[in-house]
Order: structure tokens, then sequence, then C-alpha cells
């Protein structure tokens, strides 16, 4: 029997879920959206139109949706420093959760959360989207392989153009940190997980150029050590004149014994060492392309299936919200060790967080 599900957040981001991420799951009999809820009205046309919602199940007060309409699942795509608030009402409600990034907007209120959530008994997961794209997933898998021999080190680049107010989102000129928040959430995530394992020592320098309009830092260059001791190098930028790997396009390098590996723009391609000829320089693009993995659903839609096959038994989301605290302090370990302009003991950082809460 499909999971009943209210959707919190149908404006912005959320309108994707309602037209793109939950359709086919509730097409598969996966889920079944008996509510959306928002706080802006017209957001709830996306309910509507995108879910087939009445009217009569569209709120714009949380409380209402979730005492009219018993529910399983919660999902949650409103602004991060809201997410604890819809939280404490899903789980007062009995509901699991799934989330999008970041869990919280503070590592100490991401800890709370996922301490809440285990005294409730409740499964909660976090969308980690672009960590399940289609092509994210195949370079993962081309290094986890082996068929390469070991990484050494990552490249990371994602750079944009959205200097001008509103062209992001216009909460995301109003907050602190915004690319490390909103942006950096994602690309530190799927960078350490592709490096093998929890990130150990991170250093980073965050800013905000003059011409920028944001009111926090955008732009980061961070350096992190994973415990396995493979290195990353990480570039983040909103405020640049021109975007050259921008979401979905990112440029991610992986340096390995037997190959240089190249993702950008979508496309993957391999540059395997030959020890019988010396190749000094290779122009991106000469490449031997490689393919990229097929399956039916990629990134959120694909992740609303996985949280449904955990509910039903099944293995753990990799992103359950107390695995996802690793992310949470990446993020903020590259705040504080920009702040302080020294390097950060990531786990060391993240039990100091655990110990407050």
């Amino acid at each position: 029997m499909a999971y009943r599900l209210i959707q919190v957040g149908t404006g912005g981001f959320g309108a994707h879920w309602c037209r793109h991420f939950l359709p086919p799951n509730v097409r598969d009999g996966l889920i079944e959206v008996v509510a959306a809820v928002d706080i802006n009205p017209l957001a709830l046309e996306n309910a509507r139109e995108g879910l087939g919602l009445s009217p009569d199940r569209c709120y714009t007060d949380l409380r209402q949706a979730f005492d009219a309409h018993p529910a399983d699942i919660c999902t949650i795509v409103v602004p991060p420093a809201h997410h604890e608030a819809v939280v404490d009402v899903a789980l007062a409600h009995g509901c699991h959760i799934l989330s999008e990034k970041p869990i919280a907007d503070t590592l100490e209120a991401a800890v709370r959360i996922a301490n809440k959530v285990a005294r409730a008994g409740v499964k909660m997961g976090v969308t980690m989207s672009h960590r399940f794209r289609q092509d994210i997933t195949t370079l993962r898998t081309l290094i986890r392989s082996g068929d390469y021999g070991p990484l050494d080190y990552l490249v990371s680049r994602f750079t944009c153009e959205n200097r001008t107010y509103g062209t992001w989102g216009a909460f995301r000129y109003e907050i602190a940190d915004p690319l490390m928040v909103e942006g950096a959430v994602h690309h530190l995530d799927l960078l350490a997980d592709m490096a093998g394992g929890r990130c150990a020592t991170l250093y980073a320098q965050t800013w905000q150029p003059p011409w920028g309009q944001f009111r926090g830092d955008a732009q980061a260059l961070v350096t992190l050590q994973t415990e396995a001791g493979a290195r990353v190098l990480y570039e983040g930028a909103k405020t640049n004149a021109v975007g050259l790997n921008g979401w979905g396009a990112e440029y991610i390098r992986a340096e390995c014994e037997r190959a240089t590996l190249i993702l950008s723009h979508g496309r993957i391609e391999r540059f395997d060492y030959d020890p019988a000829r010396r190749q000094p320089d290779r122009a991106e693009g000469t490449g031997v392309p490689v393919p990229l993995l097929e399956q039916p659903k990629w990134a959120n839609t694909w992740l609303i299936e996985q949280f449904v096959r955990w509910l039903d038994g099944g293995p753990a989301m990799e992103t359950e919200v107390e695995a996802n605290l690793q992310s949470m302090a990446l993020v903020f370990a590259a705040i504080e060790s920009s702040r302080t302009g020294q390097p950060v003991d990531v786990q060391a950082f993240l039990n100091a967080a655990r110990a407050q809460a």
C-alpha cells in the first residue's frame, strides 16, 4: 500500500517536487500525496496542478494540514532556518521525514534534529540530490571500482554568475554564508563521498567580493583530507563574471594511479596511464568517452524511492539524518576555518557540537 505523504513547501524548489519528483513515485504506487502546505497561497497552485490535489487539501497552516490528514511521511522543502519547526510538527504526528538539504541552518540545530528523530524512533532522510545524479553516480562508481587503482586526489570547480540580487533565490542573498549552506553543502558532501571516507581535516577561505550583492560569503576555496588519506580541492563561486561549471555542469577531475577521470558538463572522459609511452600533455576533450550508467530514476526522484524502500525494511538511505551530520560538519567546519584562518579537525568539531546539543 502507498505511504501517505504531506508535502511541506510548494514554491521555489518545492514546485519541482510537486511537478517532477513526486509524480513518478505516485504513479509507481509508492506514495499518495494527501495534502500540501505553503505559506504562499499562490505557490499551492503547483500542488494542485502537479499533484492533482483539490483545494481542500492545500493549506497555508502547517498544523491544520497535519491535524486534518493522517500521514506516514512528511517531505520538507522550505528554507533551512524553518526545518526544525516543521520536523517538530511532523514528529508530533508520528511521521517519518524526508527533507531537502541541509538538515538545518546551523550545526547545532542539525544535531538537535537528529537527536529528536532518534528519540522519536522514526526515520529521516536528507535529499543530497547531487550525489545521486546520473553523472556523479557514474564517476563515483568508476572510482570505487578499483579498475584505475587508488584515488590520489580530486579537484572540483563550481562557478556561477549570480552576483545580482535574486538570480539565485532572494533568501540566499540575505543569509550568512550562502555558498556554504546552499551550494557547497552538496559539493563537499559528494566529493567526500567520492574520496571514500569521513573527512579528517579541512581548511577553507570564504569571502564576498565588492561586486556581489550577497550579504554573506559567496566565494570559497576549500581543501580537505579524508581519514583514508585522499585529498580534495574545491573551488566554489557565485559572483564570477561568467558561469563555467554551474549546477549540473560541475567540473570534477579524479586523479587515480592508473587513470585521470574528468567529469564536466555531464560528460565523462578517461585518460589511461601508459607506462610504455609518456604523455606529458593531453587536451581535455581528447580522452576516451565513458558512457553514463542507466536507470529509470535519478536524484530526488530516486531518493524518494530509496526512502520508501527503507520504510519497507530495506537498507537505510546513505544520507539518513545521522550519517548526514558528516555533510553538515563539512559545511560548518569550512565556515569556522575561514573565520579563524586555521584548519579544522572535522570529527572533533562535530563531536563538540554533539556535546553541546
